[in-house]
């Protein structure tokens, strides 16, 4: 099975509108509500391709209560670590006119070294039977840079490959301590690195000891760096337009999947992992594909 490891959740509300004008009053149905966070996401992606997942997270207060509750409802087989701090929320807002999709994500409260101690525990025992680990998402306040790095040293203690979707510090620690894939998008490759240039970013990456860098371009698609070779890039013949949340860890589950498979051909993972993230845009919530990955994969363009 895949390990995916969310150390910041969220309790995702979606609400619709027929038009978001801002400064205005507006009036929407109840939210869809659901346990979020990346790494959530792209174990539910996993669930819904046939593969095995499990998902390890936080959960603290009232909010954590209907993120447990959320889990267990859709039978995605999880661990939760109790904190005292409450899990956060994420709400997200669809124009359903434009379809844009505007999200206001909360930052989350800080953990305690006991509770970090915890979760790294808790991911060490489960790497056990796992294919690959995945730490995806966020990182709460003050927490340890180092954390995504210690789920990639954990993964290479049991021969497995790692894949990690962050920013800052804590993705490069992840590249220096030898993660298989990293997967920022392009704005949180240049705030990493410094460089607007997304092939100068993954380069550095590269440099630090990453084997591949996976760039997310939101409409322009997606970008491959590999440690050997040119980059490589996918897209399709036209941008969607949907809702893009949860996209990028679409992208991840597609990764993951082929990695924990033996597949690691750089080729081969991004055309999976742009398709999979462009049928997360045409999917109603974060966590699901359109049923059309598959065509949506044979319509890559690529070069």
């Amino acid at each position: 099975m895949i390990l995916t490891i969310t150390p910041n959740p969220a309790l995702d509300l979606t609400y619709r509108v027929p038009a978001l004008q801002p400064g205005e009053t507006h009036r929407a149905a109840a939210p869809s509500v659901r346990a979020g966070g990346k790494g959530l996401n792209v174990a539910r992606v996993i669930a819904q391709t046939g593969g095995p997942a499990f998902a390890l997270t936080t959960a603290g207060g009232p909010s954590g209560l209907r993120l447990a509750d959320d889990l267990e409802a859709s039978h995605l087989p999880a661990e939760l670590i109790p904190v005292a701090s409450p899990t956060r929320s994420s709400v997200a807002i669809v124009d359903e006119t434009s379809g844009e999709t505007t999200v206001i994500n909360e930052t989350g409260g800080a953990l305690t070294a006991a509770e970090w101690i915890a979760l790294r525990d808790a991911a060490t025992r489960l790497a056990v039977p796992a294919t690959c680990l995945v730490g995806s998402g966020s990182l709460p306040p003050d927490a340890p840079d180092t954390f995504y790095a210690d789920v990639v040293a954990i993964a290479t203690a049991r021969g497995l490959p790692s894949v990690i979707d962050g920013v800052g510090m804590a993705l490069l620690l992840a590249a220096e301590a030898g993660a298989r894939v990293v997967k920022p998008n392009r704005r949180e490759l240049a705030e990493t690195t410094g460089h607007d240039d997304p092939v100068a970013g993954a380069r550095l990456l590269l440099d630090a000891g990453a084997g591949l860098v996976l760039v997310s371009l939101g409409a322009d698609g997606m970008l491959a760096v590999p440690r050997v070779g040119e980059p490589l890039h996918a897209r399709l013949p036209k941008p969607l337009s949907g809702n893009a949340t949860g996209a990028g860890d679409a992208a991840v589950a597609a990764v993951a999947t082929l990695l924990a498979a033996g597949t690691d051909d750089p080729a081969a993972l991004l055309r999976r992992a742009t398709a999979w993230s462009a049928a997360a845009v045409l999917a109603p919530l974060a966590g699901e594909l359109d049923p059309s990955y598959p065509e949506l994969e044979a319509r890559l363009v690529t070069g």
